[in-house]
């Protein structure tokens, strides 16, 4: 699933390619994954134009007019700027005729994407944002904020992931993180000292930023659009390195399950 660099980098590529351009009409192949009534969806955005495109964790925000398009990838969703005459992919499910006879087509293998359609003054009111924590990067993504929200019993790994604490980190990242932060992703979290805690969102900060400077990881198969892949799979310390040496200590890298997902970590770096 693409967290919040690929995301980021999907939204860079689409600004260059479709901003400012006006939707004529709008096909729906699977209906499916429209959240919002069909037919306020296409009612409500015909005639009008992309005015920007922003992000929130892991959602794009195609910023209209008058509303707000909100749009999750899950797995293995894509958007594809086409022309009229070019063949419709396999898996296309949305397509977005635009008045200049391009076509934005929403792309998706699996079928688990979403999109929500709402007022400006209704975007973060209910699902899917109404329950998401504060952007790592924040100003109030600080140690008072998340030393605040770690006062659990569970694993840090867990919390980390948790969309209600910090939105837009996944497992590549909380991996990354962790490490660099020098902390067992098994560690329960309301024992973690202040220090620990700034040192979290220190790593995350210096992961994110250079996650997007890289245009994410390419992992599965993620891409942003026309086959741009990221880069950020090459500068991993931990994750998808199993059996390999650590780069700062030289012990072998472990795999554990924690909360049910693949974990990656250094026995010397990351003492529990």
């Amino acid at each position: 699933m693409p967290e919040l660099p690929e995301v980021e980098t999907v939204r860079q590529t689409l600004r260059k390619k479709v901003l400012n351009k006006t939707i004529k009409s709008i096909d729906i192949l699977y209906d499916k994954i429209i959240k919002t009534d069909l037919n306020l969806f296409k009612t409500r955005l015909i005639n009008q134009t992309i005015r920007e495109i922003e992000r929130y964790g892991k959602y794009l925000l195609f910023r209209f007019d008058d509303d707000y398009l909100i749009s999750h990838l899950r797995m293995e969703g894509k958007y594809l700027l086409r022309t009229k005459d070019k063949e419709i992919e396999k898996h296309t499910h949305i397509i977005f005729q635009f008045t200049d006879d391009k076509e934005l087509r929403y792309h998706d293998v699996r079928k688990f994407g979403t999109m929500h359609l709402k007022p400006h003054d209704e975007v973060f009111q209910d699902e899917p944002l109404a329950k998401l924590g504060i952007e790592p990067f924040d100003k109030t993504f600080n140690l008072k904020y998340l030393k605040n929200k770690l006062n659990n019993k569970r694993k840090i790994k867990s919390s980390l992931l948790d969309q209600t604490i910090v939105t837009g980190l996944g497992n590549i990242y909380v991996n990354e993180v962790l490490f660099l932060a020098n902390i067992h992703p098994k560690r329960i979290s309301h024992t973690l000292s202040d220090d620990e805690i700034k040192r979290i969102i220190m790593a995350t900060i210096s992961v994110l930023n250079k996650a997007i400077e890289l245009g994410g990881s390419t992992i599965r198969s993620y891409y942003s659009d026309d086959n741009i892949t990221g880069r950020f799979q090459n500068e991993l310390y931990v994750h998808n390195r199993i059996d390999e040496p650590c780069y700062i200590c030289g012990e072998t890298i472990k795999k554990i399950k924690v909360c049910g997902r693949g974990t990656y970590y250094c026995p010397v770096c990351q003492k529990i």
